[in-house]
């Protein structure tokens, strides 16, 4: 019997092992941590959010870095997993953003019944079976009882990228594969925060949302919302132009996303008599609290003419100190870059050797594009491991 060694135990890992068993191949996972995905698990926490419901050509403009991702995704995309998820019985459904979650929820039900499936199929788990490289063509684990030497016919690398360390995504696997001469993209936050040095005035709204808004950068645009926190700004839309602010693109909001700035600038215009300001804003324009300390936190002072002003307000420049740290991002654009992979995701100076999930070099906002590339890339490389064990 053919042998196969998946390393990481993550969602992409856990799909590639189970191509490989269901062609027959006996399979060991080997996770670092005492128990598998993480990260997925934690994900989960407010809702596991798998996939999202639009037209396929939409949902692969989401994703930038080499075409070969978009292809990759497109086998297994979001009718598919979808499919794959009512297929361990776990119903799904949409909500009105178009994001689809299983029914309960939580990434912990539909976990168990992936590892039950696994389980069936033949699949081994070891824990706390950490990789520490090569020795010759053997792979080193770091177990509980000492060191291990494994020498499989295919190995599986779905290690992760360099975002929450102590959910298993370390990179501590960068030297190893660098000493193989493989090019590896230098690792930047992706989907994190920003940064702001408040003013004490803001910290009664640590905590505010902020909607509906628009959020600008370069030519990157989305409307959504986000929430001020104490070390600066938050939330699916700040997430999402995480790449132009990395590329240096100025941040800008649009407070009233729904009114044009000529509305806006007459509804400004209007006398005001005694009103302050902030309740003019609040009468005329339906600003809140955290909304108009927002706009004295970065444009103070407001201009007093109201289309000055208008213009302030629809597209508010945003003064932040960069994206949060690496650890503390919730993905990570770098990694193996495409140009070493062949086809099916073996590397090409490492015959036997497939990589998948968030330790290649792609990128993607969250809403669902994340989880999906991670099955579709595990599930690929898996297949590719099957026909060159075939071959």
């Amino acid at each position: 019997m053919k042998t196969a060694m998946v390393i990481g135990a993550g969602p992409a890992g856990l799909m590639a092992a189970g191509e490989l068993a269901r062609a027959g191949i006996k399979v060991v996972v080997a996770e670092a941590k005492p128990s598998p995905a993480r990260k997925f698990l934690m994900a989960g926490k407010s809702g596991l959010n798998l996939t999202k419901g639009e037209p396929l050509e939409v949902f692969l403009g989401n994703y930038s870095g080499s075409p070969r991702i978009r292809d990759i995704t497109a086998e297994f995309g979001p009718e598919q997993v979808a499919d794959w998820t009512r297929g361990l019985g776990q119903e799904v459904f949409t909500g009105s953003s178009g994001r689809v979650f299983p029914l309960v929820m939580k990434a912990s039900p539909l976990l168990r019944a992936w590892l039950a499936e696994l389980d069936e199929l033949g699949v081994t788990l070891k824990t706390r079976w950490r990789w520490a490289g090569w020795d010759g063509d053997r792979l080193i684990f770091d177990t509980p009882d000492g060191r291990k030497f494994e020498t499989p016919d295919v190995t599986i690398l779905a290690l992760g990228g360099a975002s929450w360390a102590r959910l298993g995504s370390d990179a501590a696997w960068v030297p190893w594969l660098a000493e193989k001469s493989v090019d590896i993209a230098p690792f930047q936050a992706s989907n994190a925060g920003l940064l702001v040095n408040w003013s004490t005035h803001m910290e009664r709204h640590f905590g505010s949302p902020i909607k509906p808004a628009r959020l600008t950068a370069g030519a990157h645009s989305v409307r959504g919302e986000f929430v001020i926190s104490q070390r600066g700004l938050e939330g699916s839309a700040i997430y999402a132009m995480s790449k132009p602010v990395r590329d240096g693109a100025e941040l800008c909001v649009d407070l009233v996303p729904d009114r044009d700035v000529v509305d806006v600038a007459a509804r400004l215009s209007k006398s005001r008599g005694k009103t302050s300001l902030a309740n003019h804003l609040r009468k005329q324009l339906k600003l809140g609290p955290a909304q108009i300390a927002l706009l004295q936190e970065f444009a103070r002072p407001l201009p007093q003419d109201s289309q000055a002003l208008a213009a302030v307000i629809k597209a508010l420049p945003i003064r932040h100190d960069g994206l949060r740290p690496i650890d503390e991002a919730i993905s990570v654009a770098g990694g193996l870059r495409f140009d070493d992979l062949d086809g099916g995701l073996m590397i090409r100076t490492l015959p036997g050797v497939f990589a998948c999930g968030e330790m290649l070099d792609w990128d993607a906002p969250t809403g669902g594009y994340l989880l999906t590339a991670c099955f579709a890339t595990g599930r690929h490389a898996g297949r590719a491991a099957v026909r060159f064990l075939e071959g």
